[in-house]
């Protein structure tokens, strides 16, 4: 990951907003074929526990399949993002030398990825995964809503994923290099544009 000294972002608790506000990660990993080394990329939703993302691949996924042993597998966590215009900056106004650039959050957690095929364990990642994304709700599903038989058969086509995290690397580029004049200029103009991320640059400490 690409992280300059300004944008660098090591909070346990920031790091994990981070990944709170992804929908959707990506799984990366080696693999290896007749075709030799390359890379897999799944797009699915991961929930952290402790040092472990928990989720599932579909058992037609050759990524779990030609997993590459004894090698590292990647978990890109893209937060909030968004255009920056030039327009944004007090510096416009006072010297025109403005580029527009894009703000964002990322976090990439690296570590061993564990196959799980017991249907029992299954179960229970998928049974965790459900309660995570339905918890909201006011009405939540739950698993045993679903015949059990149905289940049962749905459990036969994933395989559980386990990723052991051994480092998070993250980074925030909120305009928190910038004068504290274009800081705030870019923050109004976010505040209109884009709300979620004028909250994001809210959290930025500055001197």
């Amino acid at each position: 990951m690409y992280r300059p000294t300004a944008f660098v972002e090591d909070d346990p608790e920031e790091l994990r907003a981070i990944m709170r506000s992804c929908s959707l990660p990506v799984l990366v990993s080696p693999v290896s074929d007749t075709a030799g080394f390359a890379l897999a990329a799944t797009h699915l939703p991961l929930m952290l526990q402790g040092d472990r993302l928990v989720g599932h691949l579909a058992r037609t996924n050759t990524q779990w399949r030609l997993l590459a042993p004894g090698t590292e597998s990647l978990a890109i966590f893209s937060g909030i993002d968004g255009y920056v215009s030039p327009s944004f900056y007090a510096t416009k106004r006072e010297t025109g030398r403005v580029v527009p650039t894009w703000n964002y959050e990322a976090v990439h957690a690296y570590g061993r990825l564990e196959i799980i095929e017991d249907t029992t364990r299954i179960l229970e990642v998928v049974a965790s995964l459900t309660d995570h994304y339905e918890g909201a709700r006011k009405n939540p599903w739950k698993v045993t809503d679903a015949p059990k038989d149905y289940i049962a058969r749905q459990l036969q086509g994933i395989v559980a994923v386990v990723l052991h995290v051994t480092r998070f690397l993250g980074v925030r580029k909120l305009s928190q290099n910038k004068t504290h004049a274009d800081f705030d200029g870019v923050l109004a103009g976010q505040s209109e544009a884009n709300p979620a991320l004028a909250a994001r640059m809210r959290r930025v400490k500055r001197d």
